[in-house]
């Protein structure tokens, strides 16, 4: 019983001593667990608490960088809108009543927006409010007459100052104060509607938006603004700008009719240039119409939304008085003439010449650009005026504005100027300016001593108007005009040629005189069909007059453009050039005739900066291959070209030779600007003889013909210097021809394998009987005399005195010998028509010419410069 009870003690206590150790083993684990779990606890709320702070730092940073780029943005969007603000209302359209002055609209340029007052968005700068009005919208005001006079006041100084003086025609209807609110607008001459006026006022303005859709329909243009940029001028038709400061009766006091119309002005006036400016009255609803309220210096726009304005405070009266004033004696004195930059188009070279060519010179004295045609009628112009008159500035602006119009592969400008000046040396290159007019394909200043170019210049017309009606002919007449249109670029350019002071060319009875006329009666008949247009210019009422003697000629000039005081120029009753002021001239396209004229006022067109900017720009566009215009300067003294001095020493006998070398003697008067040579062959009386006495050029002739013939060959020279004066040139090119022999006599004849060429200085100073034979037998041995005597007779002496035949002389160059000296060397009686000039010679070939030519002694030797 005792063991079993010990043995059940025994089994309670191990269950026990189990149960407890187990619930030791379950107390641990849950300790432990607890203690993960407590950790697991820590270490979330540790986690948790690291990205709560990392979140706030980033929702701090991303709300830096969002404030930092809202700020940029904001900054960068309004420096953007002020700028956009800046050109929609550039000067007296957005400058602060401060700063305000008015300022003179661009030519073709449409209304922008006007500034009543500032926008305030958060930390920004103020920003300028502005609405649009001229050619835009209806402005509709509402709030307090006072506050609302002040902005209506503001809003129409600005619109009139930057308009021209009579481009806005202002109609006030006021009738509580009857047009006292908006009188300091009084001197501009402004329309005063009576309380009882209203109604014809408005009926008035209907008939005037239907006259205005019809011409500008007939136009084919949306809108009067539409019309005006298309012209580039000034408006056809002023703004009509009607403001209605109505009272508390005027609603009440319109009648349905007069309402029906006001609805008519709304919906059509905008396009046709009529304009409401309403307060006190309600507009009815269009897109046309923008509505205002205004209230203790604030107001709000339908444009800018909840934005509020900040209106601006009325200008000053004074300042209004002012500039009303200053506009309405400027409205009196009439626009001011055009710029020279007025003249120029929109886009340069943009025109075809196929059909004809048309510029303007000026404006009229409404400010309308006045166009100069020249094409098939009137083929050409005739300017005339007394000095001082602007006849060069007429022509400057001629060719501004058909330069910039037509470009190098459209027009083709010649111009000569005889009188004693270089009004056309700024066209071509120069010293200090390399540009030139790319039209320009000659130009020839300083020649009113020298009519043969006058005359080679029109020689080379002739010929380019043979080509063309040659070309023409192969071409079907029907065709020629649609082939010009559909290819601009393949037809001819059209050729101007303006020659100043023409007279000159047509002065004297003599041969130059005489073929001038027959070759302009010719260009001037048959040019207009092949695109060649003459321009002629005089101040001399004589030159004028000498084409009036030549009925073939004059009545080709249809065009005609007198300056004042200009006598002949227009028919005899046509008193219209006495009486116009300086700096205009009349336009007259009917030959005179007092029913077709224009009176245009010209811009000063002589600025040599602003020509020059405007060549530059030209110039710059030029296209590729366009050539540098020839140049010819009276004055200047031509120098020998590179390509006719020799490149080395003189060829030796091994080397060919040329079966009839040229010796050039100096420049042709002509276009080419070509060197007029002396071909050397094998037969009698290839000599040249030099005739005067001025020894500087006689030595320039003689060493330009040695060192062309030297660059051209193999040849021997023999150098004889009989004259003191004469020793130092002839120094000189016997060191420039170091195989050359310096000779005190004439050599005597020998055989020669090359051409042997004796350069004679004054071979008037010797009798040697050895020059004879070398003049009368040299030739046909290739032995050529190249000589110089100062007078004819000297000459006859050498040859043998009086009786003596001339033949061995086949040339000859004279420089100070009257022409009747000449005759014993010219084929016709009395010798040839020469008067002597200075760098002027007269060249005669008796194998070649019929009669000589005038030509310029090259500058080879440089001390007498």
């Amino acid at each position: 019983m005792v063991s079993h009870r010990n043995e059940l003690v025994a089994a309670v206590r191990q269950e026990l001593a189990e149960a407890r150790g187990a619930a030791r083993a379950v107390l641990a684990e849950a300790e432990s667990a607890r203690g993960e779990a407590q950790n697991r606890r820590r270490l979330v709320r540790d986690a948790y608490s690291t990205c709560l702070n990392q979140l706030a730092e980033a929702r701090d940073a991303a709300r830096r960088d969002i404030q930092r780029r809202f700020q940029f943005e904001s900054s960068r969007l309004a420096g953007n809108v002020r700028h956009l603000a800046a050109l929609s209302a550039s000067g007296a359209a957005g400058l602060p009543w401060r700063m305000w002055s008015p300022t003179e609209p661009e030519p073709g340029t449409r209304p922008g927006l006007l500034r009543i007052g500032t926008l305030t968005l958060d930390d920004t700068a103020a920003l300028p409010a502005l609405i649009p009005f001229l050619d835009a919208a209806h402005l509709n005001f509402s709030g307090p007459a006072a506050e609302t006079d002040a902005v209506i006041t503001g809003l129409l100084l600005r619109a009139l100052g930057t308009t021209r003086p009579g481009d806005v025609q202002l109609t006030v209807y006021d009738p509580e104060h009857l047009g006292g609110t908006l009188a300091s607008f009084a001197p501009l001459g402004i329309s005063f509607i009576g309380p009882g006026s209203l109604g014809a006022t408005l009926d008035e303005l209907v008939e005037h938006i239907c006259r205005v859709n019809e011409s500008v329909l007939a136009g084919e243009h949306r809108s009067l603004a539409d019309l005006t940029a298309a012209t580039a001028g000034p408006r056809a038709e002023p703004w009509r700008v009607i403001v209605l400061l109505a009272d508390a009766a005027t609603a009440d006091e319109l009648t349905n009719g007069q309402r029906a119309q006001l609805d008519r002005i709304v919906r059509t006036g905008v396009s046709c240039g009529v304009h409401l400016v309403v307060r006190g009255l309600d507009l009815t609803e269009h897109p046309s119409v923008r509505r205002l309220t205004v209230g203790d210096q604030r107001a709000t726009c339908d444009l800018t939304g909840d934005l509020e304005i900040r209106l601006d405070p009325p200008p000053p009266a004074e300042r209004v008085t002012a500039f009303c004033r200053g506009a309405a004696e400027r409205l009196r004195a009439g626009p001011p003439p055009a710029r020279l930059a007025d003249l120029e188009p929109r886009e340069f070279w943009a025109e075809s010449s196929a059909h004809g060519l048309v510029a303007p010179i000026g404006d009229s004295t409404d400010g309308t650009l006045i166009q100069v045609p020249l094409g098939d009628d009137p083929p050409h112009a005739l300017i005339g005026g007394p000095s001082g008159s602007g006849k060069t500035n007429l022509i400057y602006a001629w060719l501004a504005g058909l330069a910039t119009r037509y470009g190098p592969e459209e027009l083709a400008l010649y111009l000569l100027d005889f009188k004693e000046g270089v009004s056309f040396a700024r066209f071509v290159p120069g010293p200090r300016d390399p540009g030139w007019l790319p039209q320009v394909r000659l130009a020839g200043i300083n020649v009113n001593g020298d009519r043969e170019f006058g005359l080679a210049m029109l020689r080379h017309l002739g010929e380019e108007l043979r080509t063309r009606a040659q070309a023409a002919k192969r071409v079907d007449a029907s065709k020629l005009a649609e082939l010009r249109a559909e290819d601009p670029a393949g037809h001819w350019p059209r050729i101007v040629a303006v020659i100043d002071e023409f007279q000159v060319l047509l002065s004297g009875r003599d041969a130059v005189a005489d073929e001038a006329v027959a070759l302009l009666e010719d260009l001037a008949r048959r040019g207009r069909s092949q695109g060649i247009h003459l321009i002629l210019a005089s101040q001399d009422v004589s030159g004028i007059e000498a084409l009036w003697g030549r009925s073939g000629l004059i009545g080709q000039f249809t065009l005609r453009i007198a300056l004042p005081k200009a006598r002949r120029i227009l028919a005899d009753d046509n008193l219209a050039a006495a009486v116009i002021p300086r700096f205009h001239a009349v336009v007259n396209t009917q030959s005179g005739t007092s029913g077709a004229n224009q009176i245009v006022r010209l811009p000063d067109a002589g600025d040599r900066l602003v020509w020059r900017s405007l060549q530059r720009r030209l110039w710059r566009d030029r296209p590729d291959g366009c050539e540098e215009p020839r140049l010819f300067d009276g004055d200047a003294v031509p120098l020998l070209p590179e390509t006719c001095r020799p490149a080395g020493p003189v060829p030796d006998a091994a080397s060919p030779v040329g079966s009839s070398p040229g010796a050039v003697l100096g420049e042709r008067i002509d276009v080419a600007a070509r060197p007029a040579r002396l071909r050397l062959g094998r037969m009698p009386g290839r000599n040249l003889a030099v005739l005067g006495t001025r020894t500087d050029e006689a030595c320039d002739v003689l060493a330009a013909a040695a060192l062309s013939l030297a660059a051209q060959g193999p040849a021997h020279f023999s150098i004889v210097c009989l004259d003191p004066d004469a020793s130092r040139p002839a120094a000189r090119l016997m060191a420039e021809l170091p195989s050359a022999d310096w000779c005190d006599a004439p050599p005597a004849l020998e055989e020669s394998s090359i051409p042997h060429y004796v350069i004679g200085y004054a071979l008037d100073a010797t009798s040697d009987v050895s020059l004879r034979t070398l003049l009368a037998e040299g030739p046909e041995r290739r032995t050529h005399v190249l000589g110089w005597w100062r007078s004819v007779n000297r000459l006859r002496d050498s040859l043998g005195g009086v009786g003596a035949r001339l033949d061995p002389i086949g040339a000859w160059v004279a420089l100070d010998v009257q022409g009747a000296d000449l005759a014993p060397l010219y084929p016709q009686p009395g010798g040839p028509a020469w008067y002597p000039r200075s760098r002027r010679a007269l060249f005669f070939d008796r194998s070649v010419h019929r009669t000589p030519e005038v030509i310029v002694p090259y500058e080879v030797n440089s001390d007498h410069t």
